[in-house]
């Protein structure tokens, strides 16, 4: 044999015989520290690991061309219990709608876990934000723009009052005339966004081109996004010009307002000086920071979550409440006290009502619907081993942990038999505490930041609109259909007539 063919020869049988020993020093590591833990493997698996999960497909095609992959998951869980191990698509991971669970993931094991996945999907268009950094990057982020959520900022609610005006005055007022509220919901939360980010609206509700080719943009933005988390590593074969065309015009139109906030931010020593008496988000951001890569980051992940998120939450609560016309003059009758005029603040925390109608909504249609993350070390869940469930289960470093939120929400041994509908009256019993059971903007030290924003932009959307409209009849036969994309809205819109009070 050649001397350079022997040693390539023994080169490749020394790498070889390398990688076999990290692979049994890291299971014979797993093992041990499986067994320190007192951990028992999950009773049952969801997919078979040995063909990458490739027996999940069918049900998985199957659910996507029916529209119902969150009521897959639901029978899943019936099926396998409350923790389980699954592998799909070739990802490995265990699966929990646990509440201990996940309040270990989420905030007594916090540093165990990585936001892990979209890190690399959400970039292109976020770039290095509060949601999709990890660490002390992350910390950072959130200790930059908090400031911005205090409580004299959200309880203001004059902005609203004016985007309100805007979509009342698209809306059919004769009772009969069927219009889609879910677009419409759209709009009133990117306007009600860039006001809150900008310190002016998008104009989306008023037709304004700039709005709309934006509006375009950010959705084919958004799907582009998904598409990347969705295929993971594979993402980096993959290139969609169009899709980088939309980061572009995205980040360009945010970038324009982040340039005017920097300038006032420089020419006025320690604070944003702009032509109202509101603290605009950006020009606040722009006095904490000198980058403008910063600023334009944060910017365009607020406008994401303060846009989708809310409007996924009206059109939600509205489809439903267009079923329920009971429900609906419950919440007449609550803010007739009124007289027509808008709420304030105070008045709005008040409407309790109200507010259970919007958390029955979360309850039962949850906007995030599923949540993971990615353990960068060796841990433990609490529950979910051995033949009765009640032992710790072992986290592999790398093994991501995932919770589905919306079949959590639906459990009858917390929510009660009649889990599955609305009835918001539910939250009247005092015995109803579910804590991290109920989980509708996360938990833990990442805990929606925006989350009191969100919840007074709704109750806000709300309390107007049963002021305005004395009936609200809904104008599809059909049961409620889910869209699952980023968030989860009505497949078939909010198809609705409306009769003015």
């Amino acid at each position: 044999m050649a001397p350079h063919a022997t040693l390539l020869l023994c080169t490749t049988l020394a790498l070889l015989g390398y990688a076999t020993w990290v692979h049994i020093k890291y299971r014979l590591d797993c093992r041990q520290f499986a067994r320190a833990h007192g951990c028992k493997p999950t009773p049952k698996s969801y997919g078979t690991s040995v063909i990458l999960g490739l027996d999940t497909l069918p049900d998985l095609i199957r659910a996507i061309r029916q529209h119902r992959l969150l009521d897959l998951g639901c029978e899943v869980f019936e099926r396998y219990g409350h923790t389980f191990s699954a592998t799909e698509l070739g990802r490995d991971h265990i699966v929990t709608i646990d509440p201990d669970n996940i309040k270990t993931v989420l905030s007594l094991q916090f540093k165990d876990y990585a936001v892990g996945y979209r890190l690399d999907a959400f970039r292109p268009l976020l770039g290095e934000s509060v949601f999709d950094t990890d660490g002390e990057a992350w910390a950072r982020s959130r200790a930059l723009i908090r400031p911005s959520f205090a409580r004299d900022q959200i309880a203001d609610l004059t902005s609203l009052e004016s985007l309100f005006q805007d979509l009342l005055a698209l809306l059919p007022r004769d009772g009969k005339t069927v219009v889609d509220l879910q677009p419409m919901f759209y709009r009133y939360t990117l306007d009600s966004a860039c006001d809150f980010l900008f310190g002016r609206s998008a104009g989306t509700l008023r037709g304004e081109h700039s709005g709309t080719d934006f509006e375009s943009a950010f959705e084919y933005a958004k799907q582009a996004m998904l598409v990347r988390g969705t295929i993971g590593r594979l993402s980096m074969l993959y290139r969609d010009r169009k899709a980088e065309k939309a980061y572009r015009t995205c980040r360009d139109f945010a970038g324009q307002f982040v340039d005017e906030a920097i300038r006032k931010a420089s020419g006025s020593g320690t604070t944003a000086e702009h032509d109202s008496s509101k603290r605009i988000f950006s020009h606040e951001l722009a006095v904490r920071t000198t980058s403008r890569k910063v600023v334009l980051d944060e910017c365009m992940s607020l406008l994401l979550a303060g846009r989708d998120t809310t409007a996924s939450l009206l059109g939600n609560l509205f489809f439903m409440l267009a079923k329920n016309p009971a429900i609906w003059d419950k919440i007449r009758e609550e803010v007739a006290f009124l007289d027509g005029r808008p709420p304030s603040y105070d008045e709005l925390r008040q409407l309790r009502y109200v507010q259970r109608c919007v958390n029955e909504s979360l309850r039962l249609h949850p906007v995030i619907p599923r949540n993971e993350r990615q353990a960068v070390r060796h841990t433990v869940l609490p529950n979910g081993g051995g033949i009765d469930g009640c032992s710790p289960v072992f986290v592999a470093r790398g093994r991501v942990v995932a919770w589905n939120i919306h079949a959590m929400h639906r459990r009858k041994d917390i929510y009660g038999p009649d889990a599955d509908d609305f009835r918001p009256e539910r939250w009247e019993n005092e015995e109803l505490r579910p804590q991290w059971a109920y989980l509708p903007f996360n938990g833990g030290p990442r805990i929606c930041i925006g989350q009191q924003y969100a919840l007074t932009e709704a109750g806000y959307g709300l309390v107007r609109m049963a002021q305005e409209f004395s009936v609200l009849k809904s104008e599809d036969d059909g049961p409620w259909v889910e869209s699952l994309a980023i968030t989860v809205f009505p497949r078939n819109g909010v198809k609705v007539s409306l009769t003015p009070a």
